[in-house]
């Protein structure tokens, strides 16, 4: 608890430097981001990372110094340098975007390694520290520092901001966009040089390896929990600046832990619990989903059976056995007796000495199913003109899921029908 105290507290110079740089770096990056996700072009952010390498180590070797503009100068030209190759291998050759990355991205990290490798055994002593770029070093963070994640974090949101319909658009319709008259090529370069600076700010905490996920990671989780883009983008942004105070917390009270790698480990976990539990895209609730619609199937098929039973004889007031169902349809006996209780505690049938009969509710909703199969078949054979003994299948999966604005809708296409194609009343 002291511990907790005394890094919330931000007392100490060196953990506001680095619990500030990296809540910038973790925020800025979700935002863009979030454009990259959308238009499809997760690994771009990869290959930006891996790429910015080789303009590190030359703007060290063409100047001489560690100046952190500098440095960040020459990644970004070679970082923006690999995204125009990649457009340009893409749109000029048959090679896909995805080889098109893995291409550029190894060519220019395979540089990066030999200028890196150079510079360690030229003997200059001001080269020490410089690997930090590889695998990042948010700890070493420092004012100096802090001003420049500053300026890119501002600049990256004031740009997000005033150009947000636009790339908006450019994610969602690009033929669009280019229809009324946006200038598509000049908003993609846009977008590229944002997720370029991105990239660049980012290198200097976590790394070229680790900084993909610093970008897509939030994005991909914030995705998960809506589907409104404002919402996204402020959703993407407050997960990367959570990991990024939760990364430098845990790197200050376990000085041996990195904090860059346990930023991308907190927002990892966060996206894994994004994935699990969102309410509506979530594992769970797609698990839920199914399993309530398995039940809804079961139920209306079991109501449809008891309403074609009486209907046989116009007797809706005999009960039916379980066997006698079973009989008429191949339902495994524990689902249709589960079933069955179930109809029962919502008040659809009743139980009579193990037997079962439709209550008005229950004769109503099956009416309602059977008639909604009858017409399907139906509408099938009138205006897809399939034969009469190929339309079942397709009747007993649609029946769950019409709307009773689809069902009016038929009704008044089918001119309100009393047969269906097998002779069969409709109800």
């Amino acid at each position: 608890m002291q511990q907790f105290w005394e890094f919330f507290s931000f007392a100490d110079a060196n953990i506001r430097y680095v619990t500030l740089g990296s809540v910038l770096l973790a925020g800025s990056s979700a935002v863009v981001g979030c454009f990259t996700l959308l238009r499809k072009r997760a690994l771009v952010g990869d290959a930006v990372a891996h790429s910015v390498l080789p303009g590190v180590c030359l703007a060290f070797i063409l100047s001489g110094t560690k100046n952190p503009l500098i440095l960040l100068l020459g990644a970004f030209i070679t970082g923006w340098i690999s995204l125009i190759v990649i457009d340009y291998i893409t749109s000029r050759s048959r090679i896909k975007e995805d080889t098109a990355i893995g291409l550029v991205l190894s060519v220019f990290f395979g540089i990066g390694i030999l200028l890196l490798t150079s510079i360690q055994h030229s003997g200059n002593a001001a080269q020490s520290g410089l690997d930090k770029f590889l695998f990042g070093k948010a700890a070493s963070l420092v004012g100096e520092d802090l001003i420049v994640f500053g300026i890119v974090a501002v600049l990256l949101l004031f740009t997000t901001i005033l150009f947000y319909k636009e790339l908006m658009l450019l994610c969602f319709d690009q033929a669009f966009a280019r229809t009324i008259g946006f200038p598509v090529r000049a908003l993609e370069l846009l977008l590229t040089t944002l997720t370029v600076l991105a990239v660049v700010v980012g290198i200097q905490a976590v790394g070229v390896v680790l900084m993909a996920a610093m970008l897509i990671t939030p994005a991909a989780a914030a995705r998960f929990w809506t589907e409104n883009l404002k919402v996204m983008l402020v959703l993407a942004a407050l997960m990367g600046a959570f990991s990024g105070i939760t990364g430098a917390f845990v790197s200050y009270t376990a000085p041996a832990m990195p904090t860059g790698p346990w930023i991308v480990l907190i927002i990892s976990m966060i996206a894994i619990l994004s994935f699990a539990f969102a309410p509506k895209r979530g594992w769970v609730a797609r698990l839920m989903r199914q399993r309530r619609n398995r039940a809804l199937i079961l139920e209306e098929n079991l109501l449809k059976l008891l309403f074609q039973l009486g209907e046989l004889k116009q007797d809706f007031e005999t009960s039916r056995s379980l066997s006698d169902l079973l009989e008429r349809r191949s339902i495994p006996k524990r689902q249709a007796i589960h079933g069955l209780k179930k109809l029962k505690q919502q008040g659809y049938v009743k139980k009579k000495k193990k037997r079962w009969i439709l209550t008005i509710e229950g004769e109503k909703r099956g009416r309602r199913v059977v008639r909604l199969h009858r017409l399907w078949e139906l509408y099938l054979t009138q205006y897809l003109h399939l034969a009469s003994d190929h339309v079942h299948e397709d009747a007993e999966t649609i029946e769950h899921i019409i709307t009773p604005e689809l069902e009016k809708r038929l009704m008044e296409e089918l001119n309100y029908p009393e047969l269906d194609p097998h002779s069969a009343r409709i109800p």
